[in-house]
């Protein structure tokens, strides 16, 4: 493996762990870095693989919330109408998701125009939505009515169009239902982990006879650069948006959709 596919791995690794879980698509960003190194690999496995790296770092800043509410599951009606609360927030997506694959797979990430195009709406959307004068109802996520995890859920379906943002798109939901943003951003923490999860697995169970020996290392590689850079995303996040709101990520997504857009109609 030469120097070029190390560096490749390593700042796809860090794009994927930055943007993961921020509100803007981490799936437009791989693509197109991943077209602007010129970066190719087969079937899409080490985008699909290197995803795990950013669920693990998750799953390991949450670690202790995660065993407190299993322990509390048997006697806590509180614990149980919460897991109740993010399965039924993760099933709309897990059905159309896989009801949808192989379009969304073969169709939709097959445009960059189409990413950029959601990219930059994505932003405006941030943008109005971070200015609307919205009084929050509800600060807990495990307090939310079980209707408000419904229609988070059915939000987070938006986000099956590359460009959009699995993040972006539960954390305007949970605004527009009635939730503060610093909940509305931990609650599409606790709806990635079995939305990522379910995701992670399918596609890796689509993908498995495209793994070789050869592409282990570079998959490694950008493995650890996404753990790592999606650690320090996910510990600063919260704090992050409690300070300065959504409108940072909406002019980001504006610019990147734009230059996106201007090099895929110049450049092709």
């Amino acid at each position: 493996m030469d120097l070029g596919t190390v560096i490749d791995a390593v700042v796809l690794g860090i794009v994927e762990g930055v943007t993961e879980f921020l509100p803007v698509s981490s799936t437009a960003h791989l693509l197109l870095a991943g077209q602007l190194l010129g970066f190719k690999s087969a079937g899409g496995a080490f985008e699909v693989l290197i995803q795990f790296g950013a669920i693990l770092a998750l799953l390991s800043v949450y670690a202790g919330r995660i065993i407190t509410l299993l322990k509390d599951l048997p006697r806590d009606p509180a614990a149980r109408r919460f897991a109740l609360g993010v399965i039924v927030a993760f099933i709309p997506a897990a059905i159309l998701g896989a009801l949808l694959h192989d379009f969304i797979t073969h169709i939709l990430f097959g445009s960059t125009i189409v990413i950029c195009i959601m990219l930059i709406l994505g932003g405006f959307v941030l943008l109005f939505i971070d200015r609307l004068p919205l009084p929050p109802a509800v600060f807990d996520v495990m307090r939310y009515p079980m209707r408000m995890y419904l229609g988070i859920g059915l939000f987070q379906c938006l986000a099956l169009i590359p460009g959009v943002s699995r993040s972006g798109a539960t954390i305007v939901g949970a605004l527009l239902l009635g939730a503060d943003k610093r909940s509305a951003a931990e609650f599409s923490f606790w709806l990635a982990m079995p939305t990522m999860l379910g995701a992670f697995v399918y596609d890796l169970y689509k993908n498995w006879s495209l793994i070789d020996s050869s592409a282990a290392l570079t998959i490694g590689i950008g493995f650890v650069a996404a753990f790592v850079s999606a650690l320090v995303v996910v510990r600063t996040f919260l704090n992050f948006v409690s300070s300065y709101g959504f409108a940072p990520f909406g002019w980001w997504r504006i610019v990147v959709g734009i230059v996106g857009l201007v090099a895929a109609l110049v450049f092709g």
